[in-house]
């Protein structure tokens, strides 16, 4: 390492950024060969937040993405100091969780089942256990607890050095006390970076620079929304009965997590609300830094974690450390490729859990630098799921208040944010307020997700059952299998492809052929070069040389990219995004046709108006656009509506619809209906490490169809390892009583041989119904599946599943043709 340097001239990678992330990056870069690479740090290495960190190494996190870093990262650290030489301080201590509510039990016995399903292992254990344990600890208030024996402990500045020293034995040069002031581009590609002490050539940046990782983006126009907030850990004096083998404690009841640190005890507190710090930009000279405490706001917090190790009131405090660390809006990190700029990747914003996120960062941003994608599905931390308002300063400093303490309060099912709040709202938001919607949050934009009838409150009740929208969510359910309901789904994300290349463009990019007459739409996946899963989404021909894209809201920055990034440089062909000019009112159910011709001016039968076609049709006064779609499994249509028309278009159909038993319905019941048809969700049932002969979308690939679709030989190549050892399979409870949500283990034959990808209770069906992924070595076949002895399990407990590979609402999909 060089304090005072004479930066090269060129390099294959440049990271930005010498906490431990930048230096796993750098690690990871040299393991795959990758070893032309510069490092450069502001300051020292560790000086900006990695430095304080309290080294858990805690492996059960929230999701999937994040648990997989978690479980890695921890097993790199393990074999780390035998692997560069350098000591690391890495301890396999365990860790317990403490549930003192019945709620917090249920939470932890699910989040169990899902650590089995990731790897992770743990059990349930008493009370009187954790005092095996901690004997300091009160455990009166507690009704059960969760053991992690293998989570650990390492120390951030040892480790990072490690992990800098095994990058420098392969090559990698790094570089201290340099600060960059540009990101050269050419044509929308990074092509080098510019420093107070020269400039560099380079193939590829990554931008790793913790909490000034925002400011280092917005130089380059990359929005990487994060905000630095005040974080806080209490040191006490010398305290007997702390040794270094005391597991981690965490107390989410009581805010806090407890650990040894060299004979005292460390207190660390995640406050519910934050206090956002060095809003206006980081102090110039900021290294190695703590802020001053504020006790007053603090003190009710440490009182509360006292409790739980109720000797600590006769211990001396030595200090009470407060340090900035980055938050992200949805408390999920930003790694990837930015959608701005090509080769410009980022790893930054992991909500004060770096340490235990870092070793996992670095191995997936070293694959996706060298191989051009990452090694396992990671859309929840891809960058490409943010928005450009997220990066709004303002929106950050008060998002920010609620995201740091939310890792430590209930994890409840379908729990919505409550900060930052109202920003994106359809043009019938007020009119849905006043039919009874509670609105939930997508992307930014306000959803209905249920409606309150008559006087209810239109508010969240949360637990981990019935919540009290329970009874709201059955009727507009009904309402959709029985007569009709309205769905306000202006949220979706719209595109035009507009020119005379379209059509070719467009076959490339899609698995379907979309060489199709104009008025139809064609339902059709994107594939990567892997041929799995980038985008599932409508296209539909609007004429000759036009088509519009239609996909979820939270899918918007990823599918605009993706679509960006694979047209041809030469091709005549440019791309709309048509979001706000259209709102689209989706009408459901056996009665909607009925509905819709008492305003439309053309027939709406099956035989002037098949499944799967578009016309531009008069309702009512306004000109409309009509897509016969289902994503419910019933007759229904589609309607795209110019957005200063859709407060007309909607009062006329409210009105019309009183007579054929019209009903508000929100995204809680389009769930149930879907999912009760098996209908596929990108982002949780499908990702980009499913082929779509596993998933069963086979059908929306045209393998005959003129030119090669991206993906295309990698799905042929796929289908000589049929019968496929792993596919996504419907589930149904036969017991009425437990809730399905997502990540709830399958077991077959008592075996575990997958988890649900996603679960709502299914109103037509009788029961819980999921969508899961199965793997059996000789095969998920229609036999192994028909005769499987199928059981899945809600908080430990195994209930006995229907399974089937078709789906068991209306296999013939009869009712959405009719």
């Amino acid at each position: 390492m060089t304090d005072r340097p004479a930066l090269p001239s060129s390099a294959n990678v440049v990271i930005v950024g010498g906490g431990i992330v930048g230096c796993s990056v750098a690690y990871h870069l040299a393991e795959l060969g990758c070893t032309d690479v510069v490092l450069i740090e502001r300051k020292k290495l560790t000086s900006g937040t990695t430095w304080h960190a309290a080294g858990l190494l805690t492996t059960l996190r929230s999701n999937e993405s994040q648990t997989r870093l978690a479980l890695y990262t921890q097993q790199l650290y393990s074999t780390l100091e035998e692997k560069t030489g350098f000591a690391t301080g890495f301890r396999r201590v365990g860790s317990i969780q403490l549930a003192c509510s019945p709620e917090r039990v249920v939470e932890m016995r699910r989040g169990v089942d899902a650590a089995g399903c990731f790897g992770v292992e743990g059990y349930e254990i008493s009370p009187r256990d954790v005092l095996d344990h901690w004997p300091l600890a009160d455990v009166s208030d507690v009704n059960a607890a969760f053991y992690f024996p293998n989570d650990g402990r390492t120390d951030p500045a040892d480790t990072t050095q490690a992990l800098a020293r095994g990058a420098s034995k392969a090559g990698v040069r790094i570089y201290q006390d340099v600060r960059v002031a540009n990101i050269a581009t050419v044509d929308g590609r990074v092509t080098g970076v510019e420093t107070d002490h020269g400039a560099i050539r380079t193939d590829a940046v990554v931008n790793c620079a913790g909490m000034w990782a925002r400011e280092l983006g917005l130089i380059s126009d990359v929005d990487i929304p994060l905000q630095a907030a005040e974080h806080y850990y209490l040191v006490t004096d010398d305290f007997d009965g702390m040794h270094g083998q005391l597991p981690i404690l965490r107390d989410p009841d009581n805010l806090a997590y407890y650990r040894e640190e060299i004979g005292k005890l460390l207190l660390g507190l995640f406050e519910p609300e934050g206090a956002p710090w060095a809003v206006d930009g980081i102090p110039e000279g900021f290294e190695f830094d703590e802020l001053p405490p504020d006790w007053e706001r603090m003190t009710p917090y440490i009182e509360l974690a006292m409790r739980r190790i109720p000797s600590m009131r006769n211990v001396g405090v030595r200090m009470l450390f407060c340090g900035p660390e980055s938050f992200t809006p949805d408390h999920n990190p930003i790694i990837g490729e930015a959608p701005e700029l090509k080769n410009y990747f980022v790893a930054a914003g992991f909500n004060s859990l770096g340490i235990l996120s870092a070793g996992g960062a670095g191995l997936v941003l070293a694959h996706w630098i060298v191989n051009g994608h990452p090694p396992m599905d990671v859309f929840e931390t891809n960058i490409r799921r943010t928005l450009p308002f997220q990066n709004n300063s303002l929106f950050l400093r008060d998002r920010i208040v609620e995201t740091l303490g939310i890792g430590y309060q209930n994890q409840w099912p379908h729990r919505q944010w409550e900060t930052a709040r109202g920003l994106r709202r359809s043009a019938l938001h007020d009119r849905l307020g006043e039919a009874g919607a509670c609105f939930g949050e997508s992307a930014g934009w306000e959803r209905a997700n249920w409606f309150a009838p008559g006087q209810k409150s239109p508010a969240y009740e949360y637990s981990f059952g019935r919540q009290n929208w329970f009874p709201y969510h059955a009727e507009e359910h009904h309402a959709v299998r029985e007569a009709v309901g309205l769905f306000d789904q202006s949220s979706f994300s719209k595109f035009l492809v507009q020119g005379p290349d379209a059509e070719g463009q467009l076959n490339r990019v899609c698995t379907a052929n979309v060489a199709a007459p104009v008025g139809t739409v064609i339902y059709t996946q994107w594939l990567n070069d892997r041929g799995t899963i980038e985008a599932d989404l409508t296209v539909t021909r609007l004429a000759d040389d036009s088509y519009m894209i239609v996909t979820a809201a939270f899918t918007h920055t990823h599918v605009l990219s993706w679509l960006k990034r694979n047209l041809s440089p030469d091709a005549n062909v440019f791309v709309t995004d048509v979001t706000s000019a259209y709102a689209m009112l989706n009408i459901q159910g056996p009665r909607s046709r009925e509905l819709l011709s008492q305003l439309a001016d053309g027939d709406l039968d099956s035989e002037s108006f098949p499944f799967a076609t578009s016309k531009e049709l008069d309702l009512g006064y306004a000109r409309v656009r009509l897509l016969r779609l289902s994503y419910v499994g019933e007759l229904g249509w589609e309607i795209y509506i110019p957005t200063e028309l859709v407060q007309y278009v909607y009062d006329e159909i409210v009105a019309a619809g009183i007579e054929f038993g019209l009903r508000h319905c929100g995204y809680h019941a389009l769930n149930s209906l879907r999912l009760e048809k098996a209908y596929r969700e990108f982002g949780h049932d499908i990702g980009d490490e499913d082929s779509p002969l596993e998933v069963g979308l086979a059908f929306t690939c045209d393998f005959e169809k003129a030119g090669d679709f991206i993906g295309k030989d990698a799905v042929l190549a796929k289908q000589n390892e049929s019968p496929y050892q792993r596919r996504l399979v419907q589930f149904l409870l036969k017991d009425p009583d437990p809730i399905l949500y997502r990540n709830e283990p399958i077991y077959c034959g008592g075996e575990r041989v997958g988890y649900t990808t996603s679960g709502m209770f299914g109103f037509t069906l009788g029961g819980s119904v999921a969508l899961g992924y199965v793997n059996c070595p000789g095969g998920v076949t229609n036999g192994y599946v028909e005769s499987g002895d199928f059981e899945i399990s809600v908080a430990g407990e195994r209930f006995a599943a229907h399974a089937s590979l078709r789906p068991m609402y209306d296999p013939q999909n009869e009712r959405a043709r009719s």
